[in-house]
């Protein structure tokens, strides 16, 4: 009740008044300009100034875009996405390339749509700010003015009223009816902010539905950035490859090489007559024996983070193997009624991964669940663990990194992590790719 009492005179109501103000002028420029300028391109279609004449147009209503965009976004507190730049147009060279570029720049289209669209909205603007609000307040005010200048007129029979407004036959001369008259006038400025608030919200539909990036764009600036995090995540896993090769399996190869060649020359020096030292012998192939052994561990660990041999089996003992390798007790559970795609698998495997990481590395749990089930034709992957909480989707953390992988796929991740616990995350995935 306060916020609506207040919202004629709140800051949030000045700023819209200020957009309204700024924007009336503006959208019946920009209808005209757009009008003008289609007309003129379509009648002069027909010579070499038609088409780049609409080209213009088509120019200065992305430009317009872009100021509109930043109105809302001062005055108004609406963040309208930005369209990508047309690509094409810079990309292509020549006259006529651009030329042809210009014309299909179906984000030019809808912003000069929207233009033609808001010329009616402007009217209805200034008909809410005038007709509404400064009437009101004048009606707001009528008390005041008729004792401070006494404004007088006179009636057909020739009765001097003291009165500055008639109503029908009868005058308003008197306190009683300079009041109601304030009354009417206040439910006129409630009335014409709140229409005015109605417009706005029309005006802010009809950004997001003709300035925004369309679906498609949208899509396909997701599918840019993800493919951009893929790159730089491949490139990172390579280069972890390559320095787990180098500092590990390699190391203890290297070292391997050298104790067998140490216990080869221990053993020639016996057919040259010297005594071998066949207790170092031993002792260098023990070594040898023990280093072969963690190489192939460290080659096998290696082998089962590019792809572990559990998934050949399913994703049921993939995660079974998982869960019984980790630091916390986990238990697993898995319906499906079909078997997804095998890339499918492999990304939801690699997430419970993360997301079990990132529960004890950060969360200090003392117990997970895992759980996949097949809802609409999606898997559905569920991670909860007990932990403290506070879980959230960071720049460059494992989660973002996460979030952007899904993302790929036309997946969803979704986290509910309290302050305190516990912390469910669901992964929504498809079943083939």
């Amino acid at each position: 009740m306060k916020r609506f009492l207040l919202s004629p005179v709140s800051a949030q109501t000045g700023r819209q008044y200020v957009y309204a103000l700024a924007c009336a002028p503006l959208a019946l420029a920009g209808g005209l300009y757009v009008f003008l300028t289609l007309a003129f391109g379509v009648l002069l279609s027909f010579t070499f100034v038609g088409l780049p004449l609409i080209a213009l147009a088509i120019y200065g209503a992305r430009q317009y875009a872009k100021t509109q965009r930043g109105l809302a976004r001062k005055l108004l507190g609406v963040d309208i996405e930005t369209p990508p730049a047309n690509a094409r147009f810079h990309q292509s060279h020549g006259m006529l390339a651009k030329l042809g570029a210009a014309l299909s720049d179906v984000t030019a289209w809808r912003a000069q749509a929207y233009l033609l669209l808001r010329t009616p909205l402007s009217l209805a603007y200034g008909m809410a700010l005038g007709v509404g609000i400064v009437e009101g307040l004048i009606l707001v005010a009528y008390p005041l003015w008729w004792q401070i200048v006494d404004p007088i007129q006179v009636d057909d029979h020739g009765v001097r009223h003291h009165a500055g407004m008639e109503l029908g036959t009868t005058y308003v001369d008197n306190w009683p009816l300079a009041l109601v008259i304030s009354a009417v006038g206040i439910l006129w400025v409630y009335a014409g902010v709140w229409i005015l608030k109605a417009l706005l919200w029309l005006d802010t539909f009809l950004m997001r539905a003709l300035l925004s990036p369309s679906h498609g764009e949208q899509r396909l600036e997701e599918l840019t950035v993800s493919r951009a995090h893929a790159v730089d995540d491949s490139a990172a896993r390579l280069r972890r490859i390559e320095r787990d090769l180098h500092d590990g399996a390699q190391a203890q190869l290297v070292a391997l090489a050298m104790q067998l060649g140490e216990a080869k020359e221990n053993l020639e020096a016996d057919d040259e007559g010297s005594t071998p030292n066949l207790v170092e012998t031993r002792t260098l192939i023990d070594q040898a024996h023990r280093n072969a052994k963690q190489a192939i561990n460290e080659l096998r660990d290696l082998a089962r983070g590019i792809h572990p041999a559990a998934l050949d089996n399913g994703l049921p003992d993939a995660l079974g193997t998982l869960a019984a390798r980790s630091a916390i007790p986990v238990t697993v559970s898995v319906a499906l009624g079909e078997r997804p795609a095998r890339s499918i698998e492999a990304i939801a495997y690699f997430c419970a991964a993360e997301l079990l990481t990132n529960a004890i590395k950060h969360g200090a749990p003392t117990r997970a669940a895992l759980t996949v089930v097949q809802e609409d034709g999606k898997v559905v992957l569920t991670v909860e663990d007990d932990g403290r909480g506070g879980a959230q989707v960071g720049s460059g953390g494992g989660l973002a990194g996460l979030f952007d992988r899904v993302g790929t796929l036309y997946g969803s991740m979704s986290i509910d992590s309290p302050q305190g616990g516990p912390t469910r995350v669901r992964i929504m995935l498809p079943m083939r790719v």
